[in-house]
């Protein structure tokens, strides 16, 4: 099982001048490093506009300069030199683009001088089998999972949750697993540990939230509404069937600012991009992220 990357997420050089931010390679890096980390298989995609342009040139849209019968006979060629290698290694678990791209665009594309166009590039369209994703959906992967650890039941369980999580690439930061699992601590202690998980907090790509109980833990709840003020998405993971109030499972201000699943696979299945790691070698290095 591999990735196919689009290639200047590997060489911004390829990409038109100009046009490449330091978030862009911010995001490029990091979707790299995922496949590092876990042990996913990166195989890149061929430029077709720096093949048929050069590397030095001045952003464009499809029509103004890619919009030609030699393009497209480009096309046909790099599309069939793509599926040869899919025929021989099996087919990528999905393909990263970049948005925006005339051709290499995930959901939207420029198309015209207009404006953008809803759907791929020009070459990504040619590949309508293949899942593709945009390249910071990739990179989106370092998690900041909340919940209570008080017993060895909610520790147990929260240990759960996070293998889990590692087992599809992210990056899982668990307070517990840094020390914040003992009521035998000095106050030095609570600064430290608090100190940090906030600064985890503001750098994470997504809060996931243990809300079991008959009520939501308080350092969870606090955790959960931080993050939605920072405008870090929240999921939250509820296995209690218990109700609160006719609609309510918990706390209705902690389900409206949240996604809240029902099991471990619901919470996969709403998380963006979430990849089979080949292994768990990268385990270990993901742990203390942050401090």
């Amino acid at each position: 099982m591999y990735l196919l990357f689009c290639p200047c997420i590997r060489d911004q050089g390829l990409r038109a001048s100009g046009i490449t931010h330091e978030r862009d390679i911010r995001a490029f890096d990091q979707a790299l490093s995922r496949c590092r980390s876990f042990g996913i298989e990166v195989r890149f995609l061929p430029c077709p506009e720096t093949l048929y342009l050069g590397a030095d040139r001045q952003p464009a849209t499809y029509s103004e300069r890619l919009d030609t019968p030699e393009f497209r006979i480009l096309l046909d060629k790099l599309e069939q030199e793509i599926r040869s290698m899919i025929t021989a290694e099996g087919s990528p678990y999905a393909i990263v683009g970049v948005d925006s791209s005339p051709t290499c665009g995930v959901n939207r594309t420029w198309r015209s001088p207009v404006g953008r166009k809803a759907g791929r590039g020009a070459f990504l369209e040619r590949f309508p089998d293949i899942p593709v994703y945009d390249v910071y959906a990739v990179a989106a992967c370092r998690i900041y999972l909340a919940g209570p650890l008080f017993s060895e039941a909610e520790r147990n369980w929260n240990i759960r949750i996070a293998e889990y999580l590692r087992s599809y690439a992210y990056d899982v930061y668990l307070p517990q697993e840094i020390g914040d699992s003992s009521a035998s601590r000095g106050l030095d202690a609570h600064l430290e540990i608090f100190t940090r998980n906030l600064s985890t907090l503001d750098t994470s790509d997504f809060v996931v939230a243990v809300i079991d109980g008959a009520d939501a833990d308080s350092g969870t709840a606090w955790e959960m509404g931080y993050a939605n003020a920072k405008g870090v998405p929240v999921y939250a993971l509820r296995t209690d069937f218990r109700m609160v109030g006719a609609t309510e499972h918990v706390n209705l201000m902690l389900e409206q600012s949240a996604v809240v699943t029902r099991s471990l696979e619901e919470l996969r299945d709403a998380l963006p991009f979430p990849i089979p790691a080949a292994s768990s070698s990268g385990k270990k290095e993901q742990q203390g992220r942050g401090t």
